[in-house]
């Protein structure tokens, strides 16, 4: 990434703020995952002296998840922000190592699994340094604009 790219002159949140946005999306993310994957599974009986076993299983999952996806983001953008400060340079390498670190750290921790920490940690990594290879977008800009509307005038209704 060029210093001249606005992208990168308009680039005006420090790393302590990135982090904290990170974490933020991460656990709001992780949280409607939860709820999503809450729905798929079975909800237990119901046992004496338990109130709402649904609902208490739906809730520790939401936050399982969102403490999860709170991590993995937070652990992201941290190295990928150190990294580039020691560094100096903006590239896709920052976001590879953050990816990286977020995959080995946290799921491979929460696997408990030297194999499967490694293959989080490349997965993430990967897929990081495609998304940043790849220009950080999804979609081409094609100059079109779409409107949820027509912007066309209809002709007028002629009767026969």
């Amino acid at each position: 990434m060029e210093p001249t790219d606005p992208v990168y002159l308009a680039d005006e949140d420090s790393p302590q703020v990135k982090v904290f946005k990170a974490v933020t999306c991460g656990f709001v993310t992780g949280t409607i995952w939860g709820t999503i994957v809450a729905t798929w599974h079975d909800v237990p009986r119901v046992e004496r002296n338990v109130a709402l076993p649904g609902l208490i299983r739906t809730l520790k999952m939401m936050g399982n998840h969102g403490v999860t996806f709170a991590a993995i983001g937070g652990v992201y953008i941290g190295v990928e922000q150190l990294v580039q400060h020691y560094r100096m340079k903006r590239d896709f390498i920052n976001g590879t190592v953050g990816g990286f670190a977020a995959g080995v750290t946290v799921l491979g921790y929460r696997a408990k699994s030297i194999s499967t920490a490694i293959s989080a940690g490349a997965a993430l990594a990967a897929t990081s340094a495609i998304i940043d290879v790849g220009g950080k977008t999804t979609r081409v800009d094609n100059g079109k604009e779409y409107y949820p509307y027509t912007t066309k005038k209809r002709s007028p209704a002629t009767e026969s």
